[in-house]
């Protein structure tokens, strides 16, 4: 199991990869990485709770930059490079288009991709004119410019399971290059269903592989800190940069944190679509833990998996 050699360049309205490049890793840096809407940004406060024992002082937005994202304030470096606790970075990167070090930890986050869609919808509908205006009219812009939200959440999922990701990257693929690197040491999958379920666990499962020591009377602060009142109620927390490109702040970035929200609107056949291209595209194992979170095999998903609950 290989990462792979080539890097390929993704540039776009919103993103930029060869930044990555500019980046001089640390050895205990840490990357997370989703395809988007699978729980990053919980992650991310998770791992920085971790970093700093449940601190209520972190900015984790400023902390953990989406360091692709063209639009970036252009010291984003420069501030990573000066901070002095332990790195950890965002991206939506595939694995093929992001620089790989064995000395640092990658966690990757997944979700069902009927979920993630559901969640982008209403993230990217309530996207505000501030948002289509930066992406638009900051330099740099390749391709199409920021493309508006179809209001019907069918007609937008269909759309992208039918043209892959559209209108942002491919789906499949991406979830199948993690999938495939999954075994490397310093790769961590993780499920959204998972940490919605268990965040104690899942949290416990996470400093284990990057190696943090928690005290145990930190926990309820860590937790505190990672629920969705908390991150509600202080969004300059979160994400100071992007709270003002959505119609009501963070509490569309950060929204239900629900799944199954397309059961009410997605037909059988609709579902059943997207299970056969999610089987084609990533094979029975992958898909299945894909849809659920429980492999057949805790060994299918690689350092630090949890073993599969019981049936019934």
């Amino acid at each position: 199991m290989e990462w792979p050699k080539e890097v390929i360049d993704v540039r776009s309205d919103l993103v930029d990869s060869t930044i990555w490049r500019r980046l001089r890793f640390r050895p205990d840096d840490i990357v997370i990485v989703s395809w988007a809407k699978a729980g990053t940004t919980l992650t991310q406060q998770l791992v920085g709770q971790l970093i700093t024992g449940g601190s209520a002082e972190l900015a984790t937005g400023d902390a953990s930059p989406w360091l692709d994202m063209r639009v970036m304030p252009p010291n984003t470096l420069e501030l990573l490079e000066a901070q002095s606790h332990r790195r950890f970075i965002k991206t939506h990167l595939p694995t093929t288009a992001l620089p790989y070090d064995p000395s640092v930890k990658y966690i990757y986050c997944c979700r069902d991709g009927r979920d993630v869609v559901w969640s982008l919808h209403n993230h990217h509908i309530k996207v505000n004119d501030a948002w289509h205006d930066l992406m638009n009219n900051t330099p740099g812009r390749l391709g199409p410019p920021s493309a508006r939200a179809d209001p019907d959440p069918r007609a937008y999922f269909l759309n992208w399971l039918r043209k892959d990701g559209a209108p942002f990257w491919p789906f499949f693929s991406h979830v199948r290059g993690w999938w495939n690197v999954r075994q490397l040491p310093n790769v961590m999958l993780v499920h959204f269903n998972n940490l919605r379920a268990d965040l104690q666990g899942e949290g416990r499962r996470i400093a284990d592989f990057l190696g943090i020591q928690v005290d145990e009377e930190r926990w309820p602060a860590i937790l505190e800190h990672c629920s969705m009142d908390w991150m509600r109620a202080h969004p300059h927390k979160v994400n100071r940069m992007l709270e003002s490109m959505w119609q009501n702040g963070i509490n569309d970035f950060v929204f239900k944190g629900t799944n199954g929200r397309w059961r009410d609107t997605l037909t059988a056949e609709d579902s059943a679509e997207y299970e056969q291209a999610a089987r084609q595209e990533l094979g029975e194992e992958c898909a299945a833990w894909l849809q659920t979170g429980e492999p057949p095999d805790p060994k299918l998903v690689g350092p630090g998996a949890k073993d599969p609950k019981p049936a019934g």
